[in-house]
């Protein structure tokens, strides 16, 4: 059995982060009902020198508490839907199956330059649809499927390209499904929960999570959760898409680089191999 990943110490600099890291997650968490993990690992990884698998494997145990203050704030004000959610936690699930399975068999370079052309989409979709927030997410067969579906493009992407859920639920819900911005943020931080405790377990066995700095991030990020929903429900909804299409472009532009530098590893292989 291969050993465990070696650990960073119990320093008040690794505390600090930690904290730092699980504030601004779960800020961003209750605003934009994403998971956070965004944020998380990329600052794992800059900050205290954690490999890309561990970060994200500590992020995704992190957004468990995160998610579920997240859902309660959202439900609060009546912005959950629940049977919608674990439709999609259903599908999501599946997918996530499937995402891993095609990860070593397809392009990751192809990927990541397709997914940010879909978020180029969305972002130019987000300054012409602005959400009413009298809509509400009506469940009917077709909807339903239509959500299952989503759920398993959602786990499939998730697994391939290690984004969180809710940079893609949120935009379709609003601009697929009709749904209100707070409603689609409500229901994908619910979808989140059950995936993420699926992906925990997992990653628990495979010992690629460190439950220390998963644990000071997301009790951090619980305190900062509320405080993002209740920001979401007082902003206007367009200043709420413009949010958060300045939120999914960091996002695109973090998925080019790294396709970009993909591609120039790539090309750099063959003459190292001569």
């Amino acid at each position: 059995m291969s050993e465990a990943p070696p650990r960073a110490g119990m320093t008040p600099r690794f505390i600090l982060t930690c904290i730092g890291v699980g504030l601004a997650a779960g800020l961003l968490s209750g605003l934009f009902g994403v998971g956070g993990g965004t944020v998380i690992v990329p600052l794992l990884v800059l900050l205290l020198g954690f490999d890309q698998r561990r970060a994200a494997g500590t992020s995704l145990a992190a957004i468990v508490p995160t998610a579920t203050v997240g859902v309660i704030s959202y439900a609060l004000t009546d912005s959950v839907a629940w049977i919608p959610a674990l439709l999609l936690a259903a599908g999501a699930v599946v997918g996530a199956q499937i995402g891993t399975w095609l990860l070593p068999r397809v392009s990751q370079v192809a990927l990541r330059w397709a997914f940010v052309g879909f978020l180029a989409v969305v972002i130019v979709s987000l300054f012409v649809v602005i959400p009413s927030r009298d809509a509400v997410l009506e469940l009917s067969w077709l909807v339903g499927i239509g959500l299952v579906v989503l759920g398993v493009i959602t786990g499939t992407l998730a697994g391939l390209l290690g984004v969180g859920g809710g940079i893609i639920v949120v935009p379709v819900l609003v601009l697929v499904f009709g749904a209100s911005d707070l409603i689609a943020k409500g229901t994908s931080l619910l979808m989140m929960i059950p995936t993420a405790v699926s992906g925990t377990i997992g990653n628990i066995r495979r010992r690629n999570t460190d439950l220390r700095a998963a644990a000071l991030i997301g009790v951090a990020a619980c305190t900062t959760t509320a405080l993002g929903a209740w920001i979401a429900t007082i902003i206007d909804p367009l200043l709420g898409n413009i949010l958060f299409a300045a939120f999914l472009t960091f996002i695109a532009v973090q998925m080019a680089l790294r396709a970009i530098r993909a591609q120039r590893e790539a090309r750099r292989r063959p003459k190292e191999d001569r």
